[in-house]
């Protein structure tokens, strides 16, 4: 979804619909298994992203076996679950997308402030993995993962009438805000 869209938190009781703001690299030539070295040749550019996370559907309640404890697709793909935005900044304005503040605020309040220095994996790595998996189009996008902050740990979820903003640093600020669901 789009900047300024609402996020439409689901109609159904204990709902923990969590926030993620993530650096989000748009791929701009077709590729497939391109080295880590070579990544930034394939980048349009960066956008903003906040991948709207369901902690309440992350768990199975009966998984097959402890790797299948945890379903990704139920918990990260429910509609209005991925505003993104505002726009795309081309490649050669953000400098060093390793090295970029990101910041998320819930209502005013800052809940995660962080670097993309401390990611755990760099985003030329994202995109030599994800070249090794599927062939890479243009227009395609790869979130790269949110830092410390997020309100599952702390008990803290997205409620009507709340209103998030994502800034990183060369790239731009996202808003949007939280209704329920009619």
């Amino acid at each position: 979804m789009g900047p300024g869209e609402a996020v439409v938190l689901p109609a159904r009781e204990g709902r923990r619909i969590d926030w993620e703001a993530e650096l989000a690299v748009v791929i701009g030539r077709r590729c497939r298994r391109v080295p880590a070295e070579r990544a930034r040749e394939v980048v349009a550019g960066w956008t903003i992203a906040d991948d709207i996370s369901a902690r309440d559907r992350l768990y199975r309640d009966a998984p097959l076996a402890p790797p299948f404890g945890f379903d990704w697709f139920e918990a990260k793909a429910e509609d209005t679950s991925f505003p993104m935005g505002p726009g795309i900044t081309p490649d050669w304005l953000v400098g060093d997308p390793q090295d970029l503040a990101i910041r998320l605020r819930v209502n005013g309040e800052t809940k995660q402030d962080a670097s993309t220095a401390d990611m755990v994996c760099g985003v030329w790595d994202l995109i030599a993995a994800a070249s090794e998996v599927a062939t890479l189009e243009p227009g395609d996008v790869i979130a790269t993962g949110t830092p410390a902050g997020v309100g599952g740990p702390r008990g803290e979820f997205l409620a009507p009438g709340d209103e998030v903003t994502v800034e990183i640093e060369h790239v731009g600020v996202l808003r949007h805000t939280v209704v329920d669901s009619a």
